[in-house]
C-alpha cells in the first residue's frame, strides 16, 4: 500500500486527469453542437455552394470575353460597310466620315 501523502498526490492527479478527459468530452459535444446548430443556419439561409458561385463566376468571365469580342466584330462590320457606301456614293471614305460629322 501506498504512503499517506503520496497515497492523497495519487489521488489528486487521477482526479485531474479524469476531469480533462471530461473536459475534453463535453469541447467535442459542445462543437458537435454547434456544428449541426451552424449547418441547420447556414441551409435555411438559401446560400449558394461555392462550387456553384465558381461555375457561374465562370461563365459571366466567358460572356464578358464573347461580349467584348462581338463588339469588335460589329464596328468592323460597321466600318466596313460606312466605307462601302461611301464608295457607291463616289465619296472617298475619308471625305465621308468629314461629311457626317
Amino acid at each position: 500500500m501506498t504512503n499517506g501523502p503520496n497515497r492523497i498526490l495519487d489521488e489528486f492527479a487521477k482526479m485531474v486527469t479524469d476531469a480533462a478527459g471530461a473536459a475534453q468530452g463535453v469541447r467535442r459535444e459542445f462543437e458537435t453542437m454547434f456544428r449541426s446548430q451552424t449547418e441547420r443556419i447556414l441551409n435555411s439561409m438559401d446560400l449558394v455552394q461555392r462550387e456553384d458561385f465558381e461555375a457561374v463566376r465562370e461563365m459571366a468571365i466567358k460572356a464578358r470575353e464573347e461580349n467584348a469580342a462581338l463588339l469588335d466584330r460589329i464596328a468592323a462590320l460597321e466600318a466596313k460597310l460606312a466605307a462601302g457606301a461611301a464608295t457607291e456614293s463616289g465619296e472617298s471614305p475619308a471625305r465621308s466620315t468629314r461629311s457626317k460629322k
